[in-house]
């Protein structure tokens, strides 16, 4: 299995009609394996192909919205290291 397979679109055919499928399941596997986090607008696609009550929703609204906000975050800190390590000399071997 592909590290990125969850990150593919998948176009199944039901009725003459193409549907996008992202996969939570392999996500996850993802996450426990290799420690990669799905990107919020494809965590926000395979939320909304889940069938929940409104409290679950809401719910799991609120952890989306604070998983964003970390991932944001997250983003700036990795892009600062990113710039730092890009602007130095690389070591020879």
């Amino acid at each position: 299995m592909s590290i990125t397979e969850y990150n593919t679109v998948e176009v199944f055919f039901r009725w003459g009609e193409a549907m996008y499928h992202y996969d939570a399941k392999i996500a996850l596997e993802e996450l426990q394996e290799e420690a990669l986090l799905p990107h919020p607008v494809k965590l926000r696609d395979m939320i909304l192909r889940t069938k929940l009550g409104p409290q679950e929703a809401q719910l799991l609204n609120h952890d989306f919205q604070d998983y964003l906000t970390r991932f944001g975050d997250l983003q700036k800190v990795g892009r600062g290291i990113l710039e730092k390590i890009a602007a130095g000399q690389r070591k020879t071997s």
